[in-house]
């Protein structure tokens, strides 16, 4: 039997004794998403500008205000927690990934909160951790040593996801994929890096990752961000 992961072991504990005992969910994330969204939550301040933050999500309920639906939930990420909320159709938007004890990405506005005295995030766009890796990487690496993996096969098996962007508007948003190959001529071995074109784009998801880490090994298959 496997060992759970970080998730699975803070769920267990959830479920056994009501709340997260040896750590936080965003634990399993954290490494990840400060590529993208490197301000913690404690650090925000009211700004104009948009700015891309990463928690996990609590307390998701909805209201009906003066303009429609709208979306509460609290977002954590250790170092804070904060108020946000998301309109009708960027609630609708990221239906999937909007659910309590669920790491998103948000995009959005810092405003001050007149009710508590704090502040509050009105987000633009959400995210799920798998959509953020499409939304923000660069391309998957993967070292393939001399043989040539099967990419057609993890397309059709992990092809990209139709992301609604609450415009109205909608477009499959996936991640391509760069090869590291070995070549061997004349009894000498060189490396190169292959970039594959459009049709290798997949859906980065947990899954999706592990299959490819089966095939070529964990440590040669890595996402790569702008950053990295």
């Amino acid at each position: 039997m496997l060992p759970w992961d970080v998730r699975e072991r803070l769920t267990q504990e959830k479920t056994a004794i009501g709340f997260h005992l040896s750590g936080h969910l965003f634990d399993a994330v954290e490494s990840e998403v400060r590529r993208f969204a490197p301000t913690p939550l404690a650090q925000l301040a009211d700004s104009r500008e948009s700015i891309v933050v990463a928690g996990i999500v609590a307390d998701l309920r909805a209201i009906n205000g003066q303009r429609g639906k709208l979306t509460l939930f609290k977002l954590a990420d250790k170092s804070a927690a904060i108020d946000v909320s998301a309109d009708e159709g960027v609630a609708a938007a990221a239906a999937e990934a909007l659910r309590d004890d669920e790491a998103v990405v948000i995009s959005g506005r810092v405003q001050p909160d007149h009710f508590n005295g704090g502040l509050r995030l009105k987000a633009q766009q959400v995210w799920s951790v798998p959509m953020a890796r499409a939304r923000f990487g660069k391309y998957l690496r993967v070292q393939a040593g001399a043989s040539v993996p099967d990419v057609a096969a993890f397309v059709r098996r992990f092809p990209p996801k139709v992301e609604e962007t609450g415009e109205g508007h909608a477009l499959a948003r996936g991640l391509c994929v760069r090869l590291g190959l070995l070549c061997e001529a004349d009894g000498q071995v060189a490396s190169a890096e292959l970039q594959l074109g459009d049709a290798s784009r997949f859906c980065p998801s947990d899954a999706a990752l592990a299959a490819w880490g089966a095939q070529a090994g964990a440590d040669a298959v890595h996402v790569v961000y702008s950053v990295s």
